[in-house]
């Protein structure tokens, strides 16, 4: 789509400076004010790395709930990253949503970091390459990309004050790289400024948003600050921030009106940012004069959202080819672990949806062996820590019976506002979808107990609260801690809850009632249960007596929303609870026992020599379920790789630390991190970088260099039809400058029949023959041969060869 011929300081000029400043920080939580005076309409922000959730954070709009972006980087597919950025613009023009704030593309530098299932690689480049084809696909529909957060916002730890300390070289290899690739080669439209610091600079303030993004880089778009991430009037008004979001509490506002009568900022730096907001206009057809957005394909969600999950899923381990199972020698199959029937389909935090369905693996495998084998079921063991929101088939409306519980939003003298049908306990609620002189958010359902035992109920928000179990008040009283920001009280907030024994088949009325602040924001508050307490080691013991009377045991294990998450960092790589457990005593009883792990970044997996096969699935979205029986059944080949280190223990990992010290969180290792640090530390990784097995076998049989193209020629060897991902690292030990090991330069996807021969052509990262010169602040060609390195992962690359540098820098 090519910019509208419109002469935007003309449309400037027609705003007073009230006007100007009313552009600049939003009129609520998800959406941009209208300006009738330049023919602007409202424009509406969501959340979307891998899914569109909209304006409202429910279920009351769906949403199609694609893979974690490391599933996505998992399949190294650049047409598949594309495919899902055309059904991410459909998802977004179906909502009336013009900017999609994604993709993210901080690194996984250590896989502690809590949020690394949204990002996509530990390397640059790989980030680079997939990050740039999803906002071009994007953009080529009509809505805006984001590429986020800028810039080295690699941990969640204290991550509204963390300073982060790196060198220039560092800097600009390896954390400004994907961004530069999504602004010079994928033209983004805008660009999200994070809450951390950098070298002492918040980042919504900070020098890096004029250089390299606005000068060297030539970016002609927005730079939006991550919400509430903006601090200051003079300074980010002044700066390179040209969106402080949300509108509630922003700096901006009358206080920037003030600051620029004042002369404290220029309002030339005004009229830039709302210049730059009508190009954004523009581009989406959101202008008069402009062209009107383009429609985007039709795409239809369920096969695409299939094909991502299998495409994505990793093979790290398969035993005497247990994978792919023969449906015709099963007459029963096992299907154990906590997340088999409650699917683990996402990471929690801002990139969270809400599907109008998902597949569980349970539900997948029953669904591909109807007819041909029984499938049973057994838990294991369970995972949940604290409240769960109440969700049917445990809960009706009192007065109807109809699954799902009432809420009734009320003024102050009680009068009924509005009411809503709504699914689930979690009740969220921005500013713009209260109904005007609301006072009181009211929740009322009625649950059967499924088990007897002593059940928990209660909330969990920020505010005041009442809540009544059986007709009795149990709590009356505020949730609020005084040091918790929103922001943190959105994603975690406080919990209370009262206990009451409950017989099997009882039923028992909840009503929660919520006193909403006057002004706020938002509305944060769940509804929520926890189950009796249970006998650990007797349902260890049904999972293995299910598991020894089965032809083959399937167990489905992984992390949780309190492990992987926006907010918080992990504490540790294991799997939660008794999982590990759970997965030894199963393998003792059939050793015909595949692992699935639903997991958005690395976990110690130490039964993995004792168990037939383990399957990576990540966190696969609401297709999981039929992509897992596709894969075990070898309907699909699992045809990812890995897009991030794999360690064994978490004593092993070369880069670990994401905690600050006296609010400071250096970079020591510099360039070296992911492959590259364990590369250098000597170590060996449990799987590393690039690794995937499939379930056919290749050969690599020559390489060749044109120019700066590795002509890779490979054969498929194994008795099926299959993919490999051809890797090419370049490496240089006589470099004149320090330099990794060995580094990704390039990758092609090749696919190929039992026995064929293809050849694919990998072109090589024009970057990648070059580095930062901090003394000369630009990127050097160091002339000379590199050696070139090819096969299947960052440790098997049986094709060598050497590559000259081009003769020009890049």
């Amino acid at each position: 789509m090519t910019d509208a011929p419109l002469d935007l300081d003309a449309l400037v000029a027609k705003l007073t400076l009230e006007q100007k400043v009313r552009l600049l920080s939003g009129a609520d939580w998800w959406t941009l004010a209208p300006e009738p005076a330049v023919g602007l309409r409202a424009m509406a922000l969501s959340d979307g790395p891998v899914g569109v959730r909209g304006t409202r954070h429910d279920e009351t709009d769906p949403s199609a709930n694609a893979p974690s972006a490391s599933a996505i980087a998992a399949s190294w597919d650049v047409d598949l990253v594309a495919d899902l950025a055309r059904l991410l613009a459909a998802e977004a023009r179906r909502k009336e949503v013009d900017v999609v704030l994604g993709p993210t593309i901080n690194l996984h530098r250590s896989p502690l970091g809590g949020r690394h299932f949204e990002c996509y690689s530990e390397d640059p480049w790989l980030t680079s390459v997939l990050g740039t084809a999803y906002v071009v696909a994007l953009q080529a529909c009509g809505v805006g990309a984001t590429p986020k957060h800028y810039v080295a916002n690699d941990s969640e730890t204290d991550r509204f004050t963390v300073d982060v300390r790196v060198d220039e070289r560092t800097l600009r290899e390896v954390y400004l790289r994907p961004f530069e690739e999504m602004v010079c080669r994928g033209g983004a439209w805008l660009v999200m400024a994070a809450y951390n610091s950098v070298n002492g600079t918040t980042m919504t303030e900070h020098p890096l948003l004029a250089e390299p993004l606005k000068g060297e880089w030539g970016f002609d778009g927005v730079v939006v600050s991550d919400w509430f991430a903006a601090r200051t009037t003079v300074a980010a008004g002044n700066g390179g921030l040209d969106l402080a979001m949300p509108a509630d509490n922003s700096p901006w506002g009358d206080e920037l009106v003030a600051a620029v009568r004042a002369g404290t900022v220029d309002e030339r730096a005004v009229d830039d940012k709302v210049r730059r907001l009508l190009r954004l206009a523009s581009r989406v057809g959101a202008l008069a004069g402009a062209p009107a957005a383009l429609a985007p394909p039709r795409v239809e969600a369920a096969p695409l959202l299939r094909r991502l999950a299998s495409a994505g899923s990793v093979l790290l381990t398969n035993r005497d080819e247990l994978l792919p199972l023969r449906a015709e020698q099963l007459s029963r199959v096992a299907v154990l672990g906590p997340h088999a029937a409650a699917a683990r389909t996402q990471g929690g935090g801002s990139s969270e949806v809400h599907p109008g369905y998902v597949v569980s693996p349970l539900a997948g495998v029953r669904a591909a062996l109807a007819g041909v084998a029984e499938v049973t079921h057994v838990a294991g063991t369970r995972l949940a820590e604290g409240l769960e929101p109440v969700a049917p088939p445990l809960v009706s409306i009192p007065t109807t019976g109809e699954p799902g519980l009432l809420v009734e939003l009320l003024a102050a003298d009680g009068t009924v506002l509005k009411t809503e049908h709504r699914r689930a306990g979690r009740l969220r609620y921005t500013s713009g979808d209260l109904p005007d002189g609301v006072a009181r958010l009211r929740a009322s359902t009625r649950l059967c107990a499924d088990e007897p035992g002593q059940w928990r109920f209660g909330f969990r928000g920020v505010g005041e609260f009442t809540l009544a179990v059986a007709g009795e008040t149990v709590f009356d009283e505020g949730a609020y801690p005084a040091d918790l920001n929103l922001v943190d009280a959105f994603h975690e907030p406080p919990e209370r809850a009262v206990s009451r024994t409950l017989d099997d088949g009882e039923t028992v009325e909840l009503t929660l009632t919520y006193e909403i602040p006057v002004g706020a924001p938002a509305t944060l508050c769940m509804l929520g249960f926890e189950r009796p307490p249970y006998d650990p080691a007797a349902e260890q013991a049904r999972a293995v007596a299910a598991a020894a009377q089965s032809d083959v045991a399937v167990v489905v294990v992984g992390t949780t929303e309190q492990v992987e998450s926006e907010g918080a960092d992990r504490r540790s790589l294991r799997l939660p609870g008794d999982q590990d457990a759970l997965v030894r005593a199963v393998a003792e009883a059939n050793p015909r026992t595949v692992v699935v792990v639903c997991a958005g970044s690395p976990v110690e997996l130490p039964w993995r020599d004792q168990v037939g096969a383990v399957l990576l699935t990540w966190f696969g979205g609401q297709e999981l379920g039929d992509a897992v029986a596709d894969l075990l059944l070898g309907v699909a080949e699992p045809g990812g790789r890995l897009p991030t280190s794999w360690p064994a223990t978490e004593a092993d990992v070369p880069v670990l630390t994401t905690t600050p010290e006296q609010g400071q969180l250096p970079y020591p290792e510099g360039i070296h991190i992911g492959y590259r640090a364990w590369l250098r530390s000597g170590r060996e990784p449990a799987f590393p970088f690039g690794y995937g097995l499939g379930y056919t076998s290749w050969e690599y049989e020559s390489l060749r260099v044109v120019g700066t193209t590795a002509v890779v020629t490979l054969r498929n060897t194994g008795r099926r039809a299959g993919k490999e991902v051809v890797q090419a690292y370049l490496s240089r030990p006589d470099s004149s400058v320090e330099r990794p090991v060995r580094w990704l330069a390039g990758f092609a996807v090749a696919n190929a029949e039992p026995g064929q021969q293809v050849s694919v052509e990998v072109p090589l990262d024009p970057y990648g023959f070059g580095y930062w010169s901090v003394a000369q602040h630009r990127w050097v060609t160091e002339p000379g041969e590199f050696t070139l390195s090819v096969g299947r992962n960052v440790g098997d690359t049986p094709l060598t060869s050497t590559v000259s540098a081009p003769v020009s820098g890049s």
